[in-house]
């Protein structure tokens, strides 16, 4: 009877490891949401870094490199905080599973206008754009290959994992129909921000975004002055700015236009309100024919 029932704990054993959800990091926000719609019920997600944080200036807490250490998956996207992090983390967790959330994307580089910075901090925008999640269409790349990774990790939930994609796959396919809708009549193609974070977002709809700061700087008074001008000239009302940057420079330009300044988070956790958001700004704020 005993020897009966060590069989039948050691067949148990596996089975309730397996029945475990997987343990998944990401380092921002929407990746947590695409992450939960696609793993569903079989994924815990933790973000690195948290509402009202800069990736730009983020350091992983002791806790999140404990927890870390005791994960299944770090589905990473460029942040500038990686390279210096992730060898770290891997070398805490050696049997972490790593994946580019990047795979099959041409990607952009961060800023693309030069206007009237020097040579210098021009070389600096051949740094690549992480903000990869602003286009709805790149989304659902991200969420193919994180289906193929999940269901290698977890194939006894496969099928799941397939589900949840079409699921998700519609949901984006409406948020694109939304944006083109309301982006339809727009006929001025550039919107001024304050951080250059939307480059996918308007390559996706046929849009220019304008960046007043470069390089993570403060913009010159002479590159003000022609930013103000250039706002003036395309009949630009509105600057978007993201809570984790200051505002006093997207303030000046406002002032001088006549417009206003409004806050759009591009690290949002409510990613389909935040990109209905950005279109509808843009829509009703372009000069109208």
């Amino acid at each position: 009877m005993m020897l009966r029932l060590f069989y039948l704990l050691c067949l148990l054993i596996p089975l309730a490891a397996h029945a475990a959800p997987l343990h998944v990091f990401v380092s921002v926000l929407p990746q947590q949401m695409l992450v939960e719609r696609v793993g569903g019920a079989h994924v815990v997600v933790e973000t690195l870094v948290k509402p009202g944080s800069s990736p730009h200036t983020y350091e992983p807490t002791p806790s999140q490199i404990a927890r870390l250490a005791r994960a299944d998956l770090y589905v990473h996207i460029g942040m500038p905080f990686e390279a210096a992090w992730l060898p770290r983390i891997q070398a805490t967790n050696p049997t972490l599973h790593l994946i580019d959330a990047r795979l099959g994307i041409a990607l952009r580089p961060l800023a693309a206008h030069s206007h009237d910075e020097d040579a210098a901090a021009a070389h600096d925008h051949a740094a690549l754009d992480p903000h990869i999640w602003t286009s709805p269409l790149l989304v659902k790349q991200m969420a193919a290959t994180l289906e193929t990774t999940l269901a290698a990790l977890d194939p006894a939930h496969a099928a799941d994992y397939r589900a949840n994609l079409t699921n998700f796959i519609n949901e984006l396919d409406a948020l694109d129909r939304d944006i083109r809708a309301e982006l339809a009549s727009v006929t001025a193609r550039r919107f001024m921000v304050f951080h250059p974070a939307w480059g996918y977002f308007a390559a996706a709809y046929g849009l220019e975004q304008v960046p007043i700061e470069l390089s993570g700087k403060e913009p010159s008074a002479q590159r003000l002055a022609a930013l103000i001008e250039q706002a003036q000239r395309e009949g630009v009302r509105v600057i978007i700015v993201q809570p984790q940057f200051p505002r006093k420079a997207a303030a000046q330009v406002a002032q001088a236009i006549d417009g206003t300044v409004e806050s759009v988070d591009p690290l949002s956790a409510e990613y389909f309100a935040t990109l209905r958001q950005l279109a509808h700004l843009i829509a009703h704020s372009a000069p109208q024919p």
